[in-house]
């Protein structure tokens, strides 16, 4: 560790790794701390038995936006993994996203016009006049079927409440495709880095000084001046001690196996959207960069509520938390010097790419 660094960059996810490459270009020193073992935040993986696992659960990258495409594939060279995913309802299994094959296994039907017509009368029959909660908000875009087979029990699940309890923002829209397409995705460009994430991230930070096991808190007592700006992606909440209060997420608990055979699921991922299966989905890993292992490895997932300890993965942007967040916000304002950023120190969800263009626009003002 140096004396001084041009950013103190506080957390080894994402948008740490993205903007710390774009500032080590432009000749500033960087120092990265994270409070846990590893680079990577929640797209760390580890080979096990030839298997590189997602150790924090499925991170399939996916973007249309050409400039962050460019930008990855300066760290790593990507598969042609397309995510298929199956959905298991009771035995029954159907594909997902929605689209004629779902339909056909639902209804047998064969036509757009006949999926939509089905669609349709589940609608009109529902009679919903008013729409108050997520439960009502699905039936009025997809109708029953798909709402109580495919959407009830993975979104109860998920958020661990009723879809009843649930406000209807959560599911503005439910894209029904009417081919037979089962890519999840519509982005242009999909895959998984060739060697796993934590490759890529290792040569997004090169250059930059990294301490790992380090919390902040500690940190800034013991070096207060160690840098002349702080980039923080941690939790907003903590940063200022949970003076106002805490922000709410749902977090993810992992039951993983290392199995003695080579196949267990045939696919990456299958969810599981009956209520009475505790966990979401199973992921199969050696699916994602698939390389004949003679063993498999998989996770079940199970959605919880965030305690302390855990990891943060979903923020609850719920009415209160949002108003919540935005006094924070008004904190993280007035501070000169320290720039809150990524998932935790925005409280957003984000997807991969969002991730790394905000991270890039960020960059590009700030080191103009």
């Amino acid at each position: 560790m140096k004396q001084h660094y041009d950013y103190l960059i506080v957390g080894a996810g994402l948008f740490a790794a993205t903007f710390a490459s774009q500032a080590i270009k432009k000749g500033k020193s960087v120092l990265i701390i994270d409070k846990r073992d590893h680079i990577g935040g929640n797209i760390y993986t580890k080979e096990i038995e030839g298997i590189h696992v997602h150790v924090y659960g499925a991170h399939i990258f996916h973007t249309s936006y050409e400039d962050v495409w460019a930008y990855v594939n300066q760290y790593a060279s990507f598969n042609n993994f397309i995510n298929n995913v199956i959905a298991t309802y009771k035995g029954e299994r159907y594909h997902l996203p929605f689209n004629m094959n779902t339909f056909h296994e639902l209804w047998g039907v064969n036509t757009k016009e006949e999926a939509e017509a089905v669609i349709a009368k589940q609608i009109k029959d529902a009679n919903i006049k008013e729409i108050t909660n997520l439960e009502e908000q699905a039936i009025s875009l997809v109708g029953t079927d798909i709402y109580y087979k495919l959407i009830k029990g993975y979104t109860e699940k998920q958020w661990g409440r009723s879809c009843k309890e649930l406000p209807s923002f959560i599911i503005k829209r439910l894209p029904l495709r009417f081919t037979y397409d089962n890519n999840y995705f519509n982005d242009k460009y999909q895959g998984i880095p060739i060697g796993g994430y934590t490759k890529m991230i290792e040569k997004m930070i090169s250059g930059a000084d990294v301490l790992l096991n380090t919390k902040y808190e500690d940190f800034k007592q013991k070096y207060p001046q160690i840098a002349d700006k702080v980039i923080y992606t941690g939790p907003i909440d903590e940063y200022y001690n949970y003076s106002l209060g805490k922000l709410e997420y749902r977090t993810v608990t992992f039951e993983n196996e290392l199995l003695d055979q080579e196949d267990y699921q045939g696919n990456a991922v299958i969810n599981y959207t009956e209520r009475e299966v505790p966990y979401t989905r199973i992921i199969e890993h050696k699916y994602f960069d698939y390389q004949n292992q003679k063993k498999t490895y998989i996770s079940k997932e199970y959605p919880t509520e965030y305690e302390e300890g855990k990891e943060r993965y979903y923020p609850v942007n719920d009415e209160r938390n949002s108003e919540l967040y935005k006094k924070y916000k008004a904190l993280a304002d007035k501070e000169g010097n320290v720039y809150f950023k990524g998932r935790l120190g925005e409280y957003k969800y984000y997807d991969m790419d969002d991730v790394i263009l905000s991270a890039l626009e960020f960059a590009k003002e700030e080191l103009k």
